[in-house]
């Protein structure tokens, strides 16, 4: 399968690569049970940039263990085994792997139906359990490498044992997997959670695992995002609303949410009642419309939402600003009539690209059908799946189907972006939901005077606006654009003798709207250069004796350390003001 991007571009996805990665990791299981005999196995599967297998070993493994364990890999791969699978029934694949003393393998059998036909892989004398698929010889795995290592909880259940996860990747050829790892070098530098502390924007506290603590700059950045949003969705006819954090057990179990998702919920007990605090917004966007009786004429009805919500995440799941257990969802939900179903997606779509465009991002679309756990009739899910191909057709917006994947009460449309160094995120989506209103027996009165049935669009942006931010800083690598960064402006005074006419031009900044930093310590001037650039200001303003006497001129400096020369103070305003204006 590949993926088409907005801007033309072809890319293979993971699915290509799926196969060759899950080979892998049964070739590096099989290293390791050569290298170190009794080791136990538990799962290894591919996942998004690679793969894993989690093993149990007396005194587990060590950095230092990769490289034999990568010299004992290229052996296999040299020996050019062929992968070759067979099945067993129920019980004597439990007693197959018992007599291999495989008891993860013996445990996850035994969690299958009586009567299931068990899948195993064979590569010389190494077997595991598998329902593949995985490539005819292991030479067709020609570059790999070992990543790293962590713990990881059996089934990740914190009252099962510790295992060590043993990472790595594998690409069809050496180039890809070059190009890869200094891809992940690059990452590094770019960390988020790094560049968060460092620029001051926000904190992860053990007081509160999982829940960010937002620090003044990383505030100005949030809300300039949501400022940004505020307007676009002023723009397109949204009616911005704000419904409880914390709402009845009934209410998701009216709207379906407590059968399918009660597990990462929070719950608290009121006056004797359970109550829970909401990991969606759309029961309230519902109850929002329910509360005023709709005519046809009313439709579409754009409500959009800033809400908090929460989620239990596993601690071992967390992961800075990317997996959290409290953000804030760009939420809107669109209600409407079967017949405004594709203009209201194509008008969703268009302003979607709008945004990503303006980040700089590429995307690539992914259509997701009815899962197993769904609700709702086949005819509904039929004519919802419809609208939204003929949506996206009607966009010229190439998309993948990704069969299954789409959310309990309706399918979906994924935007998933590309940053610079070449990574993708899933940020935005469309769902369109027959079954909510249904639920909640939502009405509008029609042209004929009788009560109709509305659809309704969920629908994000940016995703969660906390997750969206820990992008929007691996993307620039700290670097902001100068609309979206906390400190536009650093104002530097060279000696003493400047200090007075620098504090004259941070004022008229500051009056202009320009948020700005001034620096009159008694520091060299070169420290403060370096410093501001470490905090990566767009502008400083260099100002020594020459302005001074000039009394009208700046000399201006960027952050990539070019020097822009001396500038008339208002034209270096107006242009600053420029660039935020138009968010360049």
């Amino acid at each position: 399968m590949k993926a088409l991007y907005s801007d033309g571009t072809v890319k293979e996805t993971e699915e290509e690569l799926k196969v060759i990665r899950h080979t892998c990791s049964h070739i590096m299981a099989q290293a390791v049970q050569r290298l170190y005999p009794g080791t136990k196995l538990a799962i290894g599967p591919a996942i998004d940039d690679g793969f894993y297998y989690d093993l149990d070993r007396d005194g587990g493994f060590v950095p230092e263990d990769l490289d034999k364990i990568e010299a004992e890999m290229k052996k296999i791969v040299k020996e050019n085994l062929k992968l070759e699978t067979f099945t067993l029934p129920r019980e004597e694949a439990i007693a197959f792997m018992k007599e291999k003393r495989e008891p993860y393998k013996v445990e996850l059998i035994e969690d299958l139906p009586a009567d299931a036909k068990i899948s195993f892989y064979k590569q010389g004398e190494f077997t595991d359990l598998c329902a593949g698929p995985h490539a005819l010889y292991t030479k067709a795995v020609k570059a790999f490498k070992l990543t790293s290592i962590a713990g990881a909880y059996w089934r990740g259940d914190e009252k099962n044992k510790m295992l060590t996860r043993i990472y790595g990747t594998a690409f069809p050829s050496k180039e890809e997997l070059e190009s890869y790892l200094t891809m992940i070098e690059e990452a590094k530098k770019r960390d988020h959670r790094k560049l968060g502390k460092e620029l001051g924007l926000f904190a992860l506290m053990d007081e509160g695992p999982g829940f960010p603590f937002f620090l003044p700059k990383g505030m100005v950045l949030k809300n300039t995002l949501i400022q940004y949003w505020r307007e676009l969705h002023t723009r397109e006819g949204y009616y911005e609303i704000s419904t409880p954090l914390i709402m009845t057990q009934s209410l998701w179990q009216q709207s379906g949410h407590w059968d399918h998702y009660k597990d990462n919920m929070y719950t608290t007990m009121i006056d004797d009642e359970l109550f829970c605090i909401k990991p969606m917004n759309c029961p309230g966007g519902v109850l929002t419309y329910k509360n005023e009786t709709h005519s046809y004429k009313d439709l579409p009805l754009r409500l959009g939402e800033l809400g908090i919500v929460h989620r239990h995440e596993r601690s071992g799941t967390l992961h800075g600003l990317f997996r959290v257990r409290c953000f804030t969802q760009d939420d809107a939900h669109i209600f409407m009539t079967q017949d405004q179903i594709t203009d209201e997606i194509k008008g969703v779509v268009r302003l979607i690209n709008e945004v990503y465009s303006k980040f700089g991002f590429k995307y690539h679309v992914e259509l997701s059908t009815r899962p197993e756990n769904s609700m709702g009739s086949d005819e509904d899910w039929e004519k919802a799946t419809d609208g939204l191909k003929k949506a996206l057709e009607e966009c010229n917006l190439p998309y993948a189907v990704n069969e299954g994947d789409g959310a309990f009460y309706g399918p979906k449309i994924d935007f998933h972006l590309e940053d610079t160094i070449g990574r993708t995120w899933q940020c935005g989506t469309i769902q369109l939901d027959f079954q909510m209103p249904q639920n909640f027996d939502i009405s509008y009165i029609g042209a004929d005077n009788e009560k109709h049935r509305p659809v309704m669009i969920h629908r994000v942006i940016f995703g969660s606006i906390e997750r969206f931010i820990g992008i929007l800083i691996e993307h620039y690598a700290g670097k902001f654009p100068t609309w979206l960064a906390p400190v536009q402006v650093k104002v530097l005074s060279v000696s003493e003798k400047s200090f007075e006419y620098s504090e004259q031009v941070a004022k008229k900044l500051k009056e202009a709207g320009i948020r700005m930093e001034l620096d009159n310590r008694g520091e060299k001037i070169g420290y403060k250069i370096r410093e501001a650039q470490l905090q990566k200001i767009p502008y400083m303003l260099v100002l020594g004796e020459f302005e001074v006497e000039d009394g009208t001129i700046v000399t201006v400096r960027t952050r990539d350390g070019n020097n822009l020369g001396a500038m008339k103070l208002d034209e270096f305003i107006a242009k600053v003001q420029k660039e935020i204006q138009d968010r360049a």
